[in-house]
């Protein structure tokens, strides 16, 4: 593999050596290691790491389950020797990424990987209790029985504790992308501190090569805040008033740098499992949804036909991209009076996502949560530049007078 294809690789990216990790991912690694050790006879016991976008939780995951696989097939002396134990993600590209890993050189076995409802269902029947059980996207847990996708239980995270006697979990609150996997904060951390229990925080930012600026921007925009645009040398930012001049950027983008794909809010018509396709519209532009292909072995932003698709955040939580187009569809306004953000459910498509808002007393509240993490999780793919397009008419005269302003050259 030509080594700029093996630097765009997800799978290079989250099998970074053991000597590439940064010293704070060094220090983490150890105290969950240490942690699992003192904790081997728990009733039950959890380390929680928190991290936003692009801070390295899934290779930190990584590193530490495969060290605890080598400890415990591979190390007699270790305390750990013999340990059954499982990594878990609710997410199935990931899954795919994590048994990619498999080698005859290392102590995994794909049977190592699975769902979380795979795992629930199978350990609920057999009245098994795995040792150490590491959860990645957390919060793409479920919080209530869901049977379409085969969950009947009332809480996964509830049901992975009973079963395992040590949980390392991979959470970010700003990733939670349905209703049925939303947590208020103080009932999490309550649930967890009930046995031992360890915090870690991830700060540094590894995925966006640029500055504080840019990531400040995302953070701000996330929260309906519109600052001025960032400038950073390194990282390409720009506005567009055309999703075709838009597209066409990525595309010569992908083909000099590869790993450039074009995303969008789910504010457009498509359907699961539909063997037709579906197409996100805009003016003077019209481009089909990533089409699904569960028994794929490449990651949808790493297959050459991607480059003709527009991805979701379904498909591309998770991944990096060198270079992000973001088409911003109709549930993202401008309130001009406000000089932020006016974000509208009802235009958003995928209306399952809000299934049980109702049950709380701020059901508008959490919707727009849920469409604002979307958009940030989109915005947050891009390592070297982010282009944006925005349908509403606002919005989009908005952030091309901020590009007028910061760029005048553009």
């Amino acid at each position: 593999m030509p080594n700029a294809q093996r630097q765009n690789s997800a799978l290079y990216k989250l099998t970074r050596p053991a000597n590439q990790l940064t010293a704070e991912q060094h220090q983490l690694k150890t105290a969950i290691i240490n942690f699992c050790e003192q904790n081997r006879n728990a009733d039950h016991a959890t380390f929680l790491i928190k991290g936003a976008a692009g801070t390295g939780k899934s290779v930190i995951l990584n590193s530490v389950f495969s060290t605890l696989q080598e400890l415990a097939r591979k190390t007699p002396t270790s305390p750990l020797y013999q340990t059954n134990n499982k990594l878990l993600v609710n997410h199935p590209e990931m899954l795919k990424l994590y048994q990619n890993n498999v080698q005859p050189t290392n102590a995994l076995l794909k049977k190592d990987f699975q769902r979380p409802t795979t795992f629930i269902n199978q350990a609920s029947k057999q009245e098994t209790r795995a040792d150490i059980v590491l959860v990645d996207e957390a919060h793409l847990l479920l919080t209530h029985s869901d049977p379409y996708n085969h969950f009947r239980q009332d809480n996964q995270l509830d049901e992975i504790r009973k079963h395992s006697r040590i949980t390392i979990l991979i959470f970010d609150e700003q990733q939670v992308l349905k209703v049925k996997s939303y947590w208020q904060q103080q009932q999490l951390l309550a649930k967890l501190q009930t046995g031992p229990y360890q915090l870690a925080q991830l700060h540094h930012q590894f995925r966006i090569q640029a500055n504080p600026s840019v990531e400040s921007w995302l953070q701000a925009f996330h929260k309906q805040q519109i600052e001025s645009l960032p400038q950073d040398p390194h990282f390409e930012f720009k506005i567009f008033a055309d999703a075709a001049q838009l597209y066409a950027a990525i595309r010569q983008r992908n083909q000099d740098s590869g790993l450039a794909r074009l995303l969008a809010t789910y504010d457009f018509p498509a359907t699961l499992n539909d063997p037709h396709d579906h197409y996100v519209s805009t003016p003077h532009f019209k481009l089909r949804w990533d089409r699904y292909q569960p028994t794929a072995k490449t990651y949808w932003a790493e297959r050459e036909d991607s480059i003709d698709e527009v991805g979701s955040v379904y498909t591309i939580q998770g991944f990096d991209l060198n270079y992000a187009g973001v088409i911003l569809g109709p549930s993202i306004g401008y309130d001009p009076q406000q000089d932020c953000l006016l974000i509208k459910p009802e235009y958003y498509e995928d209306q399952a996502a809000f299934a049980g808002a109702n049950r709380f007393d701020n059901p508008t509240q959490i919707k727009t949560q849920i469409i604002l993490n979307s958009l940030y999780v989109l915005m947050s793919r891009a390592r070297n530049g982010l282009y944006l397009y925005a349908l509403d008419p606002a919005l989009q005269k908005r952030l091309l007078a901020l590009q007028t302003a910061t760029f005048p050259g553009q």
